[in-house]
């Protein structure tokens, strides 16, 4: 397996913190434009897609700030998460999702591509598409 490499995209979004961390943080949430159901026990988040489904631990969060997920199948590199971060520009009070996320080299155009259908997914469920 090559080794995955970290990359950061950011998306400008018309919501506030504490609504979009409502749709990050838990799995209903989540369900409405991530993936198409989402379980979770404890740490242990599952995401339905189709006929397929991929389990994450839940690493850390912080209110209103961040989530920071391990796909299970990644539980061997301890350096490979996806994080989900709000961020608020102290002057203007613009309001920007970071993603941050690793990929083999090969598949990293493919993965940003992936991530911008799911934010544009979550802008149109927030009506700020």
């Amino acid at each position: 397996m090559d080794e995955k490499i970290r990359f950061d995209i950011e998306f400008p979004i018309h919501a506030s913190p504490q609504l979009l961390y409502q749709y990050i943080s838990t799995p209903s949430g989540l369900s409405e434009w991530f993936s198409d159901n989402v379980n979770s026990r404890g740490e242990l988040f599952t995401f339905i897609w189709d006929d397929s489904e991929e389990q994450a631990k839940l690493l850390s969060k912080k209110s209103d700030e961040r989530v920071k997920f391990r796909w299970i199948a990644d539980e061997d590199d301890k350096s490979v998460y996806f994080e989900i971060r709000i961020q608020v520009d102290e002057i203007t009070k613009d309001v920007s999702i970071i993603i941050t996320d690793f990929a083999e080299e090969d598949e990293i155009d493919e993965s940003k591509m992936l991530w911008e259908n799911q934010i544009s997914s979550l802008k149109q469920v927030l009506g700020s598409a």
